[in-house]
């Protein structure tokens, strides 16, 4: 979808579409009023006779109006509107699209930007339409070999700027917008990928390509060997049962000022779990798949980055391995070293992200950052916890923890803090090792980021995990391309603080 955004009034627009808004008791939005206006009152007279009332979601096509120049004019109920919320809006875009999906449409201009949203402002609007339309247009059917037809003949929306003072400011946004929706884009399509495509060799791959898209981007592929010569014995333990070979993947981009400290993102990268030697059970296995969540949205966020040319320096580490049951596999019982040189006791093969990530985290100590962030679809306890809304939030860093959760208010990518406090670390005792890689059932999120909190004293580093929102279940079974717009805003709002 090509996107613009442009000033004008929805009667002067010769298009084959325009969208505005009706509330509810059908009374109109200013583009509505306007269009209104120019057609000698035909919108208000449908309404009227009760075509449409307003409701939130409604849709209402009206073709070759006369007096106007449109082709088409498609309205869009908007509900209350004093009670027009942030998800509303995003509900009510979606109705747009669905609706718009449907007519033979190549442009829309798209006036739903002009609707008052609580405490929201146009740029808000214009960042949450673009991912809004870019979520609903997704399909994912690479490997269909009876692919359908689009049906959807929509190629650009524009969105309208009411005064032509901010025109400057929404075009900085929608670049920011459509970056985002294209590095989430990546970020599902690498999920969606079935195991036996999207191996640790075939990430390392698709960074190799992304080095070559963009100039700004160095790419560094560390094979086993060389991850044996760093010590990264926990990373290692969990691949040794697979005959797909780990990988650690570096991707340097360097958009600010040489000597600026880096932020460093860290992703889970198990391309396929199937819980080791603790294996899990067969029953919705499949999904498994999704277990490198963390690693594809590192890889959307840094394409991103890139395709912004973010004034900033971001390197981007992912942890790819495959998890399987073998005669070489770990062992419940088992003790690793860490490249950290402290040991683990293996009490529980499934919980293996740890594993590769507490490895990758001690590695970018070398990079000196000015903080770490890492994402992982870690623990089912995540969940039960939270379902499937948000992201947990945990970490070391108070300024960085709340500089994640503004991130996630401002994007509507839900997320919230759970304690880290030393009293969980007990949880982790063992007899034999300086610690054990699970704490039992209670407080399983907050113990697993107690584990990887020991191989993070040395810098600033919040953990995201994202096992609830990383991917959908059941009939709309997919990636969703989370947390990359947090992750993105997050960045966005460190350069406009720089």
């Amino acid at each position: 979808m090509e996107f613009s955004v442009a000033s004008g009034q929805p009667q002067e627009q010769r298009s084959p579409c325009i969208v505005a808004g009706v509330f509810e008791r059908r009374k109109l939005s200013t583009a509505a009023k306007a269009l209104d206006q120019a057609t000698d009152g035909a919108i208000s007279a449908l309404l009227k006779r009760g075509d449409m009332d307003g409701e939130l979601g409604q849709t209402l096509w009206l073709h070759h109006v006369p007096g106007d120049l449109a082709e088409r004019i498609l309205l869009v109920g908007c509900g209350k509107e004093r009670d027009l919320s942030e998800a509303s809006f995003r509900k009510l875009t979606s109705h747009m699209i669905a609706a718009l999906k449907q007519s033979g449409a190549a442009t829309a201009h798209n006036f739903l930007t002009d609707v008052p949203v609580k405490g929201r402002d146009l740029p808000w609007k214009i960042f949450q339409s673009v991912l809004v339309v870019e979520d609903a247009l997704y399909r994912f059917d690479e490997l269909k070999s009876n692919k359908k037809k689009d049906r959807t003949a929509l190629k650009e929306m524009v969105l309208n700027v009411e005064a032509e003072g901010e025109l400057d400011t929404a075009g900085q946004i929608l670049k920011r917008a459509t970056a985002t929706a294209t590095g989430m884009q990546l970020t599902r399509d690498l999920g969606n990928r079935p195991g036996n495509v999207c191996t640790p060799v075939y990430l390392a791959d698709q960074a190799k390509g992304l080095k070559k898209a963009y100039k700004d981007l160095k790419v560094d592929i560390l094979d086993e060997e060389a991850m044996e010569k760093e010590g990264m014995g926990a990373l290692l333990s969990v691949s040794r049962g697979s005959e797909q070979p780990a990988r650690l993947i570096v991707m340097d981009y360097r958009g600010g000022k040489k000597n600026d400290k880096p932020v460093v993102l860290v992703g889970k990268g198990i391309t396929f779990d199937t819980g080791g030697i603790s294996l899990k059970p067969g029953e919705a296995m499949d999904e498994m798949k999704y277990d490198m969540g963390g690693a594809a949205a590192v890889m959307g966020a840094m394409k991103a980055c890139a395709e912004l040319k973010l004034p900033m320096n971001v390197i981007g580490v992912i942890a790819a391995a495959e998890n399987m049951p073998d005669g070489r596999a770990t062992k419940p019982g088992d003790i690793i070293t860490t490249m950290s040189g402290q040991t683990v006791e293996v009490l529980n093969t499934d919980a293996e992200g740890r594993l590769v990530l507490c490895d990758a985290l001690t590695y970018v100590e070398r990079f000196d950052p000015e903080v770490v962030v890492d994402m992982a679809t870690l623990t089912g306890a995540c969940i039960i916890a939270l379902g499937h809304q948000a992201t947990a939030v945990l970490g070391n860093s108070a300024s960085l923890t709340n500089d994640l959760l503004t991130a996630s208010r401002q994007t509507l990518d839900r997320a919230w803090e759970l304690p880290l406090w030393d009293e969980y670390q007990e949880q982790l005792n063992s007899n034999f090792a300086d610690m054990a890689n699970i704490g039992g059932r209670p407080a399983g999120t907050i113990t697993a980021a107690c584990f990887l909190s020991r191989f993070t004293k040395k810098y600033k580093w919040a953990h995201l995990d994202i096992a609830g929102v990383a991917w959908k279940s059941g009939k709309e079974k997919g990636a969703t391309g989370r947390p990359v717009p947090l992750v993105m805003q997050f960045l966005f709002n460190r350069v406009k603080e720089a």
